[in-house]
């Protein structure tokens, strides 16, 4: 017997025989024993597993062996993130294919989670990027879009001059492009968008019937940002354009001295085109939401030299664009009444605007409730009990209706970059846009020679691709050259583990209905208005189709917090990892686990 324990062959002779014998798989055959599904978000496969990877999958390992030996069957399968703009700016690099660089590292990370001894079912191994897999987020893509849930349409996105491609509102942080820190632009675009803000009240709602953690619930229902109130159309006569704001405050109409517009607001060039207000609002669009709402923070602006009229007095009010006013909120412009908002009395006070007492509620600018002043018919009111019967006036003279407004906005899913999941739709001059048909899928990603961003799409480079027949009428037409944003690959993929070799279809409704939903989800709380929003609103649209027989994709979860380096999140591309190879060699994988964990 050796006199010192040696990991390394200890370790490994077990490790071996799991792999022989399959341990760690569970089939679908119908069972009397309880089952359990235990799964840790996916990663993104860059260079090597680093010991954030090694914390994440140990605490799922952990809870996995737990239940097993309470007699549970476990469902605890592994696949990888693979599309994404590292792997892509890799290859403009280096030129290396991204396929390439991509599965040399889903290699060395299956390699590393072998090593560590992690209980996986890897006869459910996928990956993002596999034909075999995307083939399927373009079914359910067409499904989407035959719903009209997937639609295209103009609007004012963000753009990363750096990246060369579209962000969603969630991949902007700090005014800034969430994966290279570069200043984000506004510009307007024809993009794709799935219409997440029709399950706005369901994705609300249903927080209450999952385990998570208080602060992501609060994070979700702060994004989603439900508000009750009215909407109230200004008309702009020299436009002859009609103008909705959204406001909670209906009771304080008779006090708007102006109107702001934010300076993303599709109209505001139209209404001004001079330089100084376009230098304005490239300025403005490049700060983050934070900066331009800081308390502290002097009020600037910029007079547009028109006006709109105040419905519910005839007064012709000044227009102005400025950057305390965002694109998020409401619809884009407000109804500014200075007596009774802190942000627009500063603004009057700088511009020297009219600021008028509509209710009489102490020192101004005062939010406070009390009696209706200055205000017409409404006088000596309550503003409480104005409020319903100002909206019902607004309402019964065309100006204005109740209604609910959402920060949530429509999820934009179309990126101008190579290494994603094309979207499955020809462009035909005679039939607009056309889906591929199910039969045609999948639409594979062609090889190209240059990934370099050039303000269109790589895809667009590929002619022979490019150039096909329009499935409707036969005539020549264009493929879609976009790609899909890779958080609709990670949107669904805990469906495809309960059924990964079902060739027929992305997965049969008993086996998924059996295994989901899954009852303890692992992950980082960075994802919780990103990944687990989007998880959420693919389940309640899929079950809506009758594909799913549950409205929650997980029932707990897990944030297991975050190992940094140099006070940042570890990252490959970031260059600021530790691998945890050293550790398991030295002094064994069991080891180097339970010191991640405790």
């Amino acid at each position: 017997m050796a006199e010192r324990y040696d990991p390394a062959r200890v370790e490994r002779k077990w490790q071996r025989l799991w792999a022989e014998e399959r341990t760690w798989e569970v089939s679908n055959e119908p069972d009397p024993s309880a089952r359990s599904y235990v799964l840790e978000m996916l990663p993104y496969p860059s260079g090597e597993p680093h010991v954030g990877h090694l914390k994440n999958y140990s605490v799922g390992d952990a809870v996995a062996h737990f239940r097993r030996r309470q007699g549970e069957r476990v469902l605890h399968p592994m696949g990888y993130d693979a599309f994404g703009l590292p792997a892509e700016n890799n290859a403009i690099k280096t030129g290396v294919h991204p396929r390439a660089a991509t599965e040399a590292s889903i290699a060395s990370y299956r390699r590393q989670f072998e090593r560590w001894g992690i209980s996986i079912d890897w006869s459910r191994e996928l990956s993002t990027h596999d034909p075999r897999y995307y083939r399927w987020t373009q079914w359910i893509f067409l499904r989407l879009l035959e719903r009209g849930l997937a639609y295209r349409g103009e609007a004012a996105v963000n753009w990363c001059p750096k990246d060369q491609t579209v962000l969603a509102n969630e991949q902007v942080i700090d005014g800034r492009c969430e994966r290279c820190g570069t200043p984000v632009e506004a510009r307007q675009l024809e993009q794709w968008f799935f219409r997440i803000t029709e399950y706005a009240d369901r994705l609300l709602e249903d927080l209450d019937r999952i385990v998570w953690p208080p602060n992501v619930k609060t994070m979700q229902r702060n994004w989603i940002g439900r508000s009750e109130g009215a909407e109230v159309t200004f008309h702009c006569d020299s436009l002859g354009t009609d103008y909705a704001v959204f406001t909670t405050r209906p009771d304080t109409l008779f006090g708007a001295t102006f109107f702001v517009m934010a300076p993303e607001h599709p109209d505001v060039l139209k209404l001004n085109d001079s330089a100084d207000v376009r230098e304005y609002v490239n300025r403005a669009v490049s700060e983050s939401a934070q900066e331009r709402g800081a308390e502290a923070r002097e009020k600037t602006g910029l007079a547009l030299g028109r006006t709109v009229t105040n419905p519910v007095n005839g007064e012709e009010i000044p227009m102005f664009v400025a950057d305390y006013v965002l694109l998020e909120y409401g619809t884009g412009a407000i109804m500014a009444v200075p007596g009774h908002d802190e942000r627009d009395f500063e603004f009057a006070q700088r511009f020297d605007l009219p600021i008028r007492r509509v209710i009489d509620c102490g020192e101004l600018p005062c939010t406070g409730d009390g009696a209706m002043v200055d205000s017409g018919r409404f006088d000596g009111m309550h503003n409480r009990e104005a409020f319903d019967q100002i909206v019902a006036w607004l309402e019964s003279e065309g100006r204005g209706r109740p209604a609910i407004h959402y920060k949530l906005r429509d999820w934009l899913v179309s990126r101008q970059r190579y290494w994603g999941c094309p979207i499955p739709v020809v462009h035909c001059p005679d039939d607009g846009l056309v889906p591929v048909p199910d039969d045609q899928l999948p639409v594979e990603l062609p090889d190209v020679e240059d990934y370099t961003p050039k303000g269109r799409p790589p895809l667009a480079a590929a002619e022979d691709w490019v150039n096909t027949e329009c499935p409707k009428c036969g005539g020549p037409a264009r493929r879609e050259t976009d790609t899909m944003d890779t958080f609709v690959d990670s949107a669904w993929y805990f469906l495809r583990y309960c059924d990964p070799g079902n060739d027929g279809a992305p997965w049969d409704r008993s086996v998924v209905d059996y295994w989901m939903p899954v009852d303890q989800y692992i992950g980082g709380v960075e994802h919780a208005i990103l990944h687990l929003m989007y998880a959420r609103f693919f389940v309640k649209a899929l079950a809506d189709m009758d594909l799913l027989g549950f409205q929650e994709p997980f029932d707990r979860l897990f944030t297991q917090g975050m190992i940094t380096r140099d006070g940042a999140k570890m990252s490959s591309s970031k260059g600021n990892v530790v691998a945890p190879s050293e550790i398991v060699e030295r002094y064994g994988a069991d080891t180097a686990r339970c010191y991640s964990l405790f």
